[in-house]
Order: C-alpha cells, then sequence, then structure tokens
C-alpha cells in the first residue's frame, strides 16, 4: 500500500499555488492526511454503499476541496483499495499462541473475518473486484500457515483456501442481502405449508423460518473442517 506517490513532491510544486490559498483559507476541519480520508471513506462508504463513494462527496464530509485529495490518493479507485483493506485488518485473539488446536485458530480466522466484512457490508461485493491489499494478504498468509501446519498438503493449498474464501464470501453476501423481517418469513413459511406437496422436505425443516445465522455459519464450517482434518 502506498501512502504517497514518488511524483508526490512534482504535484505538489505545480500546485504551490493552490497550496498557498489553502492555508490561508481559515481551518475548521483536522489537517487532511491520508490516514483521515480512508477512515472517512469508510464512514461514507457504510452509510451510502459503494455506489455513494465520490471524490467531491468525500471531500465535502472532510471540509477540504476535492483536488487536496489528490496531494493524498491517485484517484477514487486507490481510496476503493485502502477503505478496504483496512477493515481487513485482523489483529487475531488476544493471546496469538500457536498450538495444536489448528481448528480454533482457523474457526477464529473466518468468523473474525465474516464478522468485519458484515460491520461493513459493502465489502464483501468489493473483495472480489479489488486487488488484495496487505490485510488481505496477511490473513491469507495466516489461513495458509496454520492448515499446512494442520497436515493440509501443499498441493491442496490452494483449493482448500479457495473453498473457505467461497463459503465464507457467500454466507456474508447472502447474510447482508436476506433482509426479512420476521413478518415476511412467517408468510413465506406459511404460503410453504401449503405448497407442502410440492416442497415437502424443506416446509418440514421449516426452512425459511431459520435465522439462525451465525450458527448456521459455525456448523457449516464445521462440516468443512472435517474433510480437512488429518487422517
Amino acid at each position: 500500500m502506498a501512502a504517497k506517490r514518488s511524483g508526490a513532491q512534482s504535484k505538489r510544486s505545480q500546485r504551490i499555488g493552490v497550496s498557498l490559498r489553502s492555508a490561508q483559507e481559515p481551518r475548521s476541519e483536522p489537517p487532511l492526511s491520508l490516514e483521515r480520508i480512508v477512515a472517512t471513506a469508510v464512514e461514507l462508504l457504510d452509510a451510502q454503499g459503494v455506489d455513494g463513494l465520490k471524490m467531491r462527496r468525500l471531500a465535502d464530509r472532510l471540509g477540504s476541496g476535492a483536488m487536496s485529495l489528490y496531494w493524498h490518493v491517485d484517484n477514487k479507485e486507490e481510496v476503493f483499495d485502502l477503505a478496504l483493506d483496512s477493515v481487513l485488518e485482523y489483529r487475531g485473539p488476544p493471546q496469538i499462541v500457536e498450538s495444536q488446536d489448528w481448528r480454533r485458530e482457523v474457526i477464529h480466522m473466518l468468523e473474525d473475518w465474516r464478522a468485519s466484512m458484515l460491520r461493513h457490508p459493502w465489502s464483501a461485493s468489493l473483495l472480489p473486484r479489488r486487488a488484495l491489499g496487505p490485510n488481505m494478504l496477511s490473513r491469507l498468509e495466516m489461513l495458509s500457515k496454520t492448515l499446512s501446519r494442520a497436515g493440509v498438503a501443499d498441493a491442496d493449498l490452494n483449493v482448500t483456501i479457495w473453498s473457505l474464501w467461497n463459503y465464507v464470501i457467500g454466507a456474508t453476501v447472502t447474510r447482508a442481502s436476506f433482509d426479512l423481517s420476521d413478518d415476511d418469513r412467517a408468510a413465506a413459511q406459511q404460503r410453504l405449508t401449503r405448497l407442502s406437496e410440492h416442497y415437502p422436505t424443506i416446509e418440514r425443516s421449516r426452512l425459511l423460518l431459520d435465522n439462525d445465522w451465525d450458527g448456521a455459519f459455525r456448523k457449516g464450517l464445521d462440516f468443512l473442517l472435517d474433510g480437512l482434518a488429518p487422517r
């Protein structure tokens, strides 16, 4: 992640007039910085989603001119990359101890990953379309290292990582998008009951009333990890 570009000094020289004018204006906001731009971009994405992130809108939230943003970032695409990677930082459990309990470590990593994306629902749809930043790469490195230590062969490591990736992203997108009220869910189940002749199994399991998202994620993850257990 590059906080500054090699041409930053020449940019500043070319726009020195703008800088001087800005310096003379009264400041009601903290000084502009890359960290503040990224934090404000995350707030904007949380509030308005991917389509709501416009450089002019971001500048307004920061109390600065749009041109000032370009001293710190090249374009909106870089803002997306930085904002996405910032919400995917992984700090690990309170006490990071490399143990023999590889399942517990993997479950913690993946539950934390899902929780991070659910706090910022735009991230799950954005992640597959962006270059992977340092925080996401660090997550994948820790996951790969743990699985390798658990006995997953190098030849199987990539398919294992992508299988878990697909599970986490799919579960997160579904949870973030499935926005039915309790009344809607009950009405859908009643309709299913009337059609039970055609859909007997999902009617019997009361599929449309099941909203234990966290429990389903954890149990499904157990199913996946059972297939990875050393034989």
